[in-house]
């Protein structure tokens, strides 16, 4: 993998975002909008809205997530912020806080056709997790797909598959379901880089 470089998404790299995720909005005008907002605001808002919503978080504060570059092009995003930012989850049976850390969330992937399977998924986490521990975090979740021995198409992987997870020092901490368990990786000072 040649990763040239991964930045948050700042103003200056909204239109990168905006070429990789592609006229569709990422999933089907999704923007990386469905665990911001509630599920009505959420399918009220696909494409345009959802756009929309995202360019004010990426110009009305911190960086809601990074962006990977292969050979200087948009490849691959990844969602990290304060599990509190993601009012989704908390009402999610399966995917509800485990216990009272104020973790922070890896919640959405997004990598062009052309870079999957080339190890954009664990830099994307370990970009991550130096993002959320500048930030003051102490711990990343994330909720990714076990497959087990299954073949898992790359289009429905959106929030990670574990695998990739184990490989970015992640551990499980729980598991509601057969197929998606809730992983974290403790945060210390050598993820400040």
């Amino acid at each position: 993998m040649t990763t040239s470089a991964i930045h948050p998404l700042t103003p200056e790299r909204l239109g990168d975002f905006e070429t990789l995720m592609g006229p569709r909005g990422g999933a089907e005008g999704c923007w990386c909008m469905l665990w911001r907002v509630p599920a009505k605001t959420f399918k009220a808002g696909k494409g345009d809205a959802n756009r929309d919503a995202m360019r004010a978080r990426v110009t009305g504060g911190r960086a809601p997530g990074l962006l990977a570059y292969l050979d200087d092009t948009p490849s691959g995003w990844i969602s990290v912020a304060p599990r509190s930012e993601f009012p989704r989850l908390a009402g999610s049976r399966i995917l509800a806080p485990v216990d009272d850390r104020d973790a922070w969330s890896v919640t959405c992937f997004f990598i062009a056709r052309q870079a999957r399977r080339k190890g954009l998924t664990v830099a994307l986490l370990d970009a991550a997790a130096g993002f959320a521990r500048r930030h003051g975090a102490r711990c990343l979740e994330g909720y990714p797909v076990d497959p087990g021995d299954t073949r898992y198409p790359g289009t429905f992987a959106w929030t990670g598959l574990a695998p990739a997870f184990l490989a970015a020092g992640f551990h499980e901490v729980a598991r509601r379901s057969d197929k998606r368990p809730i992983m974290r990786r403790e945060l210390d000072a050598d993820d400040d880089g």
